[in-house]
């Protein structure tokens, strides 16, 4: 009798029980903060119990209501963007020029080569510079149907934005989220040690571009080792037909209009303009909402679609993501449900001990261990940061590893995030491609471990060579 994977609403709200019965048995606990250049940062002498706060049934009950409160930023940015990319869609500019690709892709093994390299890579250094990270959830609604279309799947089409992200920022070289914060906390000069953080961000890009490149070869090959091949079926069928150059559809144009180029112009420069709005101007899902609001406004008037048929189609968008959107919510409830039982702090102080080793590489792995472990439960890589650097810094003069290694060790323990159910990033990019996580989870094992030992082999560097 062959397993039945729960689905991912069973899968989170199961975590959430689980948390909220580990607010029972985990003592309340609660380190003071201070304020430094406008930072509360966290004194790490000054922990001390507090009374317990144990979350019963009626917390549990209420946490995803909270969590969509919590989350309301990310859940209506991903419902408007959601809505706006189904007015391009519905102007079929994105379809044609899938098909073009494809055409192109058939036939030139130069595109063929460099396709999967130059998209990741991108999107790599968005994570790495401009702290990318929720900026590539609307990428899955182009690269799932590019994959398709290419004769690959829907895995792939999810890895090439999302994990291409997560590799970037997890070995960020510039990015002002976690390894500006994280620097600043520590008394280490802003964005110093460049040097051996682009060795890291070029050495986990090129893994990942490496293992996606022998997957997807892989899977051209042997369609039915996807894990998603029987709902690449189904999203073959739905998608408009002749995507794919093997089989064309007449009503489907063969080339791009003058309309379909000028779409694809607006949303260019609109993704150019989100780029330098994040990175020149602070700007965040706010600003970006309304960015690809305007984005489907403009593209719908070029394309000539009636009043009824934009809102038509913005409200299809938005209804494919209501359930991403509570996905979100319960992913962001763990999190609550951990915070109000003031647990969080307590597991922090005891994962502290085990950082002590009788040499400082295995002090620094274990502390990217022990941020892999806080990654599960605080994914927000400022607010990780925040929590733990104050105490990680002055630690690590202790067990003898330079504070810039620590930071290291820090950025590497974000490589777990594409894993995590309780990720409202992660959650929200599979609900958006209909990829349950667990399916997902199990395809990602050996990337997993990959990250693993080589998050472990880049914190060995450092040590030896006390970079500072």
């Amino acid at each position: 009798m062959r397993l039945r994977l729960p689905n991912t609403f069973v899968l989170l709200f199961a975590i959430l029980a689980l948390i909220a019965l580990a607010t029972w048995l985990i003592p309340g606990g609660k380190y003071d903060t201070h304020l430094v250049n406008g930072k509360q940062l966290i004194d790490p002498a000054s922990f001390h119990y507090v009374a317990s706060s144990p979350q019963g049934l009626v917390a549990l009950m209420k946490a995803p209501i909270k969590g969509f409160v919590e989350a309301a930023q990310i859940i209506g940015f991903v419902l408007i963007v959601g809505g706006a990319f189904a007015v391009i869609q519905k102007t079929e500019a994105i379809d044609t020029a899938i098909r073009s690709i494809a055409r192109a892709h058939a036939h030139s093994p130069l595109i063929r080569a460099t396709l999967i390299p130059v998209f990741v890579t991108l999107f790599s250094l968005g994570g790495a510079t401009f702290g990318m990270n929720e900026e590539a959830i609307p990428f899955v609604l182009i690269f799932v149907p590019l994959a398709l279309a290419l004769g690959y799947d829907t895995v792939t089409g999810v890895s090439i934005p999302f994990l291409g992200s997560q590799a970037g920022f997890g070995a960020a070289f510039l990015n002002p989220f976690n390894v500006g914060i994280a620097q600043g906390i520590a008394g280490v000069p802003v964005f110093s040690g460049m040097g051996y953080r682009l060795i890291v961000w070029v050495t986990v890009t090129a893994v990942t571009i490496a293992f996606l490149m022998w997957y997807a070869a892989r899977v051209k090959r042997t369609p039915t080792l996807s894990p998603t091949f029987i709902l690449d079926q189904a999203k073959r069928k739905e998608q408009p037909a002749g995507l794919s150059v093997e089989h064309p559809n007449a009503h489907m144009p063969e080339r791009l209009s003058r309309r379909h180029v000028a779409v694809l112009a607006i949303f260019a420069l609109s993704l150019g303009a989100m780029v330098i709005g994040v990175v020149k101007f602070d700007w965040f899902v706010d600003e970006i909402a309304a960015l690809f609001l305007a984005m489907a406004i403009v593209a719908g008037l070029v394309a000539r679609l009636g009043t009824d048929d934009w809102v038509s189609a913005f409200m299809q968008g938005v209804k494919d993501l209501a359930p991403t959107a509570l996905v979100i919510a319960i992913a962001r409830a763990t999190m609550i449900i951990a915070r109000d039982a003031h647990i969080i702090d307590t597991m922090l102080h005891g994962l502290m001990p085990l950082v002590a080793s009788s040499h400082p590489v295995f002090a620094a792995q274990k502390m990217y261990l022990i941020q892999s472990v806080i990654n599960f439960f605080i994914h927000s890589g400022t607010g990780q940061a925040a929590l733990t650097m104050p105490i990680m810094a002055p630690l690590a003069d202790l067990v003898g590893v330079t504070r810039q290694t620590a930071i290291l060790a820090f950025q590497l323990g974000e490589l777990s995030t594409p894993m995590l159910p309780t990720s409202g990033i992660t959650v929200g990019v599979l609900a958006l491609a209909r990829v349950p996580w667990l399916t997902w989870a199990k395809w990602m094992i050996p990337l997993q471990l990959i990250y693993l030992v080589l998050a472990l082999l880049l914190l060995v560097p450092p040590c030896l060579m006390q970079w500072s």
